[in-house]
């Protein structure tokens, strides 16, 4: 196996940091959604706004997961940083794995929660052809 360098881990920061940037957008939307939709809910309790409700809190506990997923890479991204420059080569890797394996987690939580805001799109426009029916 090649030897692990401090460019290595390096490398991905701007990636992570590029991701952890999305993550805050998708956060932030949810967040603006979230309170449109619960005055919505104080005005009229309906079944169509709770279901709503469920699948935003979902997809908000997907994200927050994938933000400490991304956030715990990125630190041992640096610890990796660290146990190279101190000669602890054997360490620095084993570190650096586990990094890009919470990567990889958190990028599969990002695919979960797309295929599950998609869900949501889709029930959105199936209500407005049932309406446009009537």
């Amino acid at each position: 196996m090649e030897e692990l360098t401090l460019t290595t881990p390096a490398l991905l920061f701007s990636a992570i940091s590029l991701i952890m940037l999305a993550y805050t957008n998708r956060f932030l939307a949810y967040a603006a959604i979230i309170r449109n939709l619960s005055d919505k809910y104080l005005e009229r309790k309906e079944a169509v706004l709770m279901r709503q409700i469920n699948n935003l809190r979902l997809r908000l506990n997907l994200t927050r997961w994938m933000q400490i997923l991304g956030i715990s890479s990125l630190l041992l991204c640096v610890l990796t940083m660290f146990l190279i420059y101190i000669d602890q080569h054997n360490a620095a890797i084993w570190i650096f794995g586990f990094a890009l394996l919470l990567l990889i987690f958190s990028l599969a939580l990002l695919i979960r929660e797309i295929q599950i805001s998609t869900l949501a799109l889709e029930h959105h426009l199936r209500d407005m052809e049932d309406q446009i029916n009537e």
